[in-house]
């Protein structure tokens, strides 16, 4: 009896002993692929902006756009009062004045500048670009009136006002981008109905999984997560959740990102209870209103074992 009762237990140190080597000391290195990815990049109401813009789908944060004109003349200042009063009648943006941190400052200048046999009647554009997905975000434009308009309609001013807006110049001579103005120029009607689509897109943040890779050592994971901002404002503080066959894993607490930014977070030897896995999921949770919610989630498939 005491022989079997000693084997007994050595039988039962064996198993103890093989349970702790699984489940705690790696044995194998096993990859993951990354098979699916909601990031959607082509918005509702994105296009290809190139031929007018200076870049691809150029606006501002929202279309309520802050001004501030610094030391004008009267003439001046009310020319491009009058510009942002127009552009605002054509098109679903609103201008308002404001003291400080405004997002396009409008100077004057009396001094005469020439460009070849030119006079340069203004010049205009924005200072400040953060490229997110496919929208390039303005954060500063700068109008700098030079030369009085001549013409009933503020034309020299709406010129700038586009440049700042993100319109490149026109080769129509009969369009107000064209280098040279005229009185007689119009506003083309392609370039207000490409501002309503481009800002037909919600003022909202866009937190995306740009891309996720996983090792498994054993019953312990490795994880690099790349996550960027592709929205228009800044986000809130958020978290990431990883799930292992729809089994939740780990959260990670996600610090608020700007417009355009991005982060890398990696997560080393976390251990997962499964005795197998064949699928990790990473989720981005949000109590906020986002541009697109299907870029949120990651799934990453077992690749193979070694």
């Amino acid at each position: 009896m005491e022989r079997r009762s000693i084997f007994s237990l050595i039988f039962i140190i064996l198993v103890v002993l093989l349970l702790v080597v699984y489940w705690f000391i790696p044995y194998n290195t096993i990859d993951f692929d990354m098979v699916s990815s909601g990031a959607n990049f082509n918005l509702e109401g994105n296009n290809d902006t190139t031929g007018m813009q200076f870049y691809k789908n150029m606006r501002f944060p929202e279309p309520n756009i802050s001004y501030k004109i610094d030391d004008c003349p009267l003439q001046k200042k009310n020319d491009m009062e009058q510009a942002f009063e127009i552009v605002a009648n054509l098109t679903m943006l609103d201008f308002y004045a404001v003291e400080n941190n405004e997002e396009i400052l409008v100077t004057c200048d009396s001094d005469v500048k020439v460009d070849g046999n030119m006079f340069i009647a203004g010049e205009g554009g924005p200072v400040n670009i953060t490229q997110a997905g496919d929208y390039n975000v303005i954060f500063k434009g700068q109008v700098l009136l030079i030369k009085d308009s001549t013409c009933q309609r503020p034309n020299v001013a709406i010129h700038e006002l586009l440049h700042v807006l993100g319109f490149d110049h026109s080769e129509n001579s009969n369009n107000i981008m064209y280098p040279v103005s005229k009185c007689k120029q119009i506003i083309g009607n392609d370039t207000m109905e490409l501002i309503n689509k481009i800002y037909s897109v919600p003022s909202y943040p866009d937190l995306a999984l740009e891309n996720v890779s996983a090792v498994m050592h054993g019953k312990y994971f490795d994880t690099n997560i790349s996550i960027k901002n592709l929205g228009f404002k800044n986000s809130s503080s958020a978290q990431i959740l990883i799930y292992a066959d729809d089994k939740f894993v780990e959260f990670i607490s996600l610090e608020p990102l700007e417009v355009g930014y991005g982060k890398m977070i990696m997560l080393t030897n976390h251990r997962i209870l499964q005795l197998s896995v064949k699928e990790l999921s990473f989720m981005i949770e949000t109590d906020f209103e986002e541009l697109d919610k299907e870029n949120n989630i990651l799934n990453l498939t077992l690749r193979n074992s070694t």
